[in-house]
């Protein structure tokens, strides 16, 4: 039989410092040749900086509810009134060429992979406590109240869910949370 490549998936509420620990991980060398990022297929707007097709590709309500339909997504999930998927085709074009992929996805889309692939491996990231997540969304500047306060109850929600995850990894020092994280991914690659 063929040996194909293994799912990692990072997870974890928003502040926890997983995207940036996700761009981290792609950042190095050594990691980037043995994991693939896929890019995720979103309705939310280009932020600053972003391009079509290296960040996100971007496309429209209708289409994402097309490609909803047609079973094109291996995970999906509305997050904060825009969607959110990952392409099942990108992701078993990787895994059958014997790489493997890396995921920075939320709780539920978590799920809807484990379900699908019971080998993945889930990485939960989060802060030390809730105030340090509280304090870290409050200093990013880009929440209204209303998300703000949106972003807490869900991270709050999303904590309880760790428990399902293989390892979880407390982003208290970025350098420390990204060296943990390197040691999980090598030890289930090598």
């Amino acid at each position: 039989m063929q040996k194909k490549g293994k799912i990692f998936i990072l997870s974890g509420p928003s502040g926890s410092g997983k995207t940036t620990l996700y761009k981290k991980l792609l950042d190095n060398e050594e990691i980037n040749k043995k994991i693939t990022k896929t890019i995720s297929i979103t309705t939310r707007s280009k932020r600053l900086g972003e391009e079509h097709g290296k960040d996100y590709f971007f496309i429209s309500k209708k289409m994402f509810d097309y490609k909803i339909r047609a079973g094109h997504f291996l995970e999906w999930e509305k997050v904060f009134d825009n969607y959110y998927g990952t392409a099942n085709k990108q992701v078993k074009d990787i895994l059958n060429k014997n790489k493997n992929v890396l995921l920075c996805i939320d709780v539920k889309g978590a799920k809807q992979v484990k379900k699908k692939h019971t080998d993945a491996i889930m990485v939960f990231i989060k802060t030390p406590n809730l105030d340090v997540l509280a304090k870290r969304l409050k200093e990013r500047g880009s929440e209204t109240d209303l998300t703000y306060s949106l972003r807490l109850k869900t991270a709050k929600e999303e904590l309880k869910e760790s428990s399902n995850y293989q390892h979880i990894v407390v982003n208290d020092s970025l350098e420390v949370a990204y060296i943990k994280l390197k040691e999980i991914i090598f030890s289930h690659i090598n």
